[in-house]
């Protein structure tokens, strides 16, 4: 990788343009190279941002099984990677970058041993005051996930616990995002390709570090999981992951969908199916 590495910023998105446009103003604060916006299903509405990156939007189809969330990002990557970006960028549409973002990103790159994926503290903010965010300060207003690590701006904490990674924010090298092989497309829908991806590159003999100060800020909107159709899109990539690893994932999702009755799930015998 160059000293100044080439960057690009992959967002895939459907149907979240409010959120996208958010996350584009900020992007312009300190733009990539590169901005690589990959619409499933639709071509997001794209406003004139001042200053915003170059921008390269992709259309993919939407299958029947649900979202190709893997799929995208692998798309988005690619585009990346034929553009000659050199340190690709993956932050969900939901999530507006901390000015730092990309300079946290690309100072961590050159500082690990590689292969590795780098994920930075994400916030989740409340609901917009007068229907938007401030431009500035979000980190006032939600402190980050208690769930993952965050370090101190400019520091680095190296993690072992692979199921911990997740996709909307991380940063990886071209060379390192063509070892590791991308997203597993066998997954569509919602949830456990990114846990997948994460374990794939355990496998692969990857590091796992936290990137202080490449913060995130989720955009309220109400969990994805309870949208209509969500859990039997969990259920099935969920029996998917198992078949792959040998264990389940989001096991507090799989309980909870158990305890309201809509899923029959005996983790011992091997049993997670839809109730009739």
């Amino acid at each position: 990788m160059s000293p100044t590495p080439r960057t690009a910023i992959i967002t895939i998105t459907h149907n979240r343009d409010t959120h996208l446009h958010r996350q584009r103003i900020a992007i312009a604060q300190q733009p990539p190279h590169l901005h690589v916006i990959v619409g499933m299903g639709e071509r997001p509405s794209l406003g004139s941002i001042p200053d915003a990156p170059p921008t390269r939007l992709l259309r993919l189809p939407v299958p029947a099984t649900g979202l190709p969330l893997a799929a995208a990002r692998n798309f988005g990557a690619a585009a990346a990677l034929r553009a000659g970006a050199e340190l690709l960028m993956m932050l969900d549409v939901d999530c507006i970058p901390d000015p730092r973002m990309l300079d946290r990103y690309t100072e961590a790159a050159s500082a690990v041993a590689h292969p590795a994926l780098l994920c930075g503290p994400v916030s989740y903010l409340p609901p917009p005051t007068n229907g938007d965010y401030p431009t500035v300060g979000l980190a006032e207003l939600a402190p980050p996930h208690p769930a993952r690590p965050a370090p101190p701006d400019g520091q680095l904490w190296p993690e072992n616990r692979f199921e911990l990674f997740w996709s909307l924010s991380f940063a990886v090298t071209a060379p390192d995002w063509v070892t590791l092989g991308g997203f597993c497309e066998e997954y569509t829908g919602y949830g456990g390709e990114d846990t997948d991806f994460g374990l794939t590159a355990k496998a692969a003999g990857a590091g796992l570090h936290w990137v202080g100060g490449a913060a995130a800020y989720h955009q309220h909107h109400p969990p994805s999981r309870n949208t209509t159709g969500r859990v039997a899109e969990i259920v099935r990539n969920a029996n998917l992951f198992r078949r792959r690893w040998g264990r389940w994932p989001m096991l507090g999702w799989l309980h909870e969908f158990a305890e309201r009755g809509q899923v029959e799930f005996d983790p011992d015998r091997g049993v997670l199916r839809l109730r009739e």
